[in-house]
């Protein structure tokens, strides 16, 4: 079940990291918006992934592997690319915050699933708004232009920084969720 819809999102997303990456680093005028809208269209597909296994039961194996891998490393690398241009400190506190968090909770829930309890640290709402939150957030930010008078390079900072909140509150719940686990484990 390689080519399966869900799987073909899924692995749109990881080719248009590098593309991403190529577009925000052109020296062109329209660069910056092409990668944020290039980036939105990805995070749109990570809803969409997830829609279409439910609804054609294609759900597999591979695709719940790939799926988190693709969410993880684009939303890191957008945050890469975003503190090469802007290393203000609030920037850099926003990325790391985010990325240290998905490496900790990929760790914790691979140690959970070892012993039998991924279901304890399963994906919540909560981490549903929070990835949707920064999918706008770092689209807004990559876009950089102004739309409709709007700043959009600033709104989606804002969003961002909100994102990183919820990743730190998600994060407490998981790792609350674990506590028993994790507490009562030998090391």
């Amino acid at each position: 079940m390689l080519w399966t819809v869900p799987n073909v999102l899924t692995w749109l997303r990881i080719v248009a990291i590098p593309l991403v990456v190529v577009l925000f680093y052109l020296p062109f005028h329209w660069s910056d918006p092409a990668a944020g809208l290039l980036f939105a269209a990805a995070g749109i597909t990570d809803s969409l992934d997830g829609y279409y296994a439910r609804k054609l039961g294609q759900t597999s194996r591979l695709g719940a592997f790939l799926d988190p891998v693709a969410d993880k490393l684009i939303v890191a690398v957008a945050l890469v690319l975003l503190v090469s241009k802007d290393s203000r400190w609030m920037v850099v506190l926003t990325a790391s915050v985010i990325i240290g968090r998905e490496i900790a909770i990929s760790a914790l829930r691979e140690w959970m699933a070892e012993i039998g309890k991924r279901t304890k640290v399963a994906v919540s709402k909560l981490g549903k708004y929070k990835t949707i939150l920064q999918i706008v957030g770092l689209s807004m930010m990559l876009y950089r232009w102004e739309l409709l008078g709007l700043p959009m390079y600033e709104i989606g900072f804002v969003l961002t920084v909100i994102a990183a909140v919820l990743t730190l509150v998600s994060m407490v719940d998981y790792l609350r969720a674990a506590w028993p686990d994790l507490r009562g484990a030998s090391a």
